[in-house]
Parts: structure tokens; C-alpha cells; sequence
């Protein structure tokens, strides 16, 4: 898939998604699908997850987000299309 393909995504995680390594699994997860961004706690106690590449890879991201890794307990996953940034692979910040 060529590079002009790729889109972004800004999602935000609602439920119990903060002290229960999602953003660490977040990271492998990206990293597994070939994404680049970032995923960031936030300050009203959601995980901001900012992610580019193939829109397939992008979708068995956002898949992945509704269910979380062992421990998180997601009740929402709302997402948009974000404006491109360049990143070098994915960060936890």
C-alpha cells in the first residue's frame, strides 16, 4: 500500500483506562499494525490515542481500542479523522 494512502485518526478511550497499562498495549498494538503516533492520558481520566497508516490498520486498531488489554473497562471509543503529523513509530507520552 503506497505512503499517499495513509489517514489519522484522533481517538478518545472513556471507562477505566488509566492505570491499567492501556497505553503501553496501545503502543504494542500500534506497533503490530505498523502505526505511527502517540497515545497520552488526559486529565479528565479518558486516553487520547493519535494514530497513522493503511485505514485497515487503522481499523483493527480502533477494534482493538473498544476492547482494551486485561484489566481496562471501555465504555466508549469516539473517533475522527485527524490532520497528518509525522511521527517516528509510537509513543506513550
Amino acid at each position: 500500500m503506497n505512503v499517499h494512502s495513509n489517514k489519522c485518526l484522533r481517538c478518545h478511550v472513556s471507562g477505566r483506562v488509566q492505570g491499567v497499562f492501556f497505553r503501553a498495549d496501545t503502543q504494542t498494538k500500534a506497533q503490530e499494525l505498523g502505526l505511527s503516533g502517540f497515545a497520552r492520558n488526559l486529565n479528565d481520566g479518558r486516553v487520547e490515542v493519535y494514530a497513522c497508516g493503511p485505514p485497515m490498520h487503522l481499523d483493527g486498531l480502533k477494534e482493538w481500542l473498544r476492547r482494551g488489554p486485561t484489566g481496562a473497562s471501555v465504555t466508549a471509543v469516539d473517533c475522527e479523522s485527524a490532520a497528518g503529523e509525522h511521527f517516528n513509530g509510537f509513543e506513550v507520552r
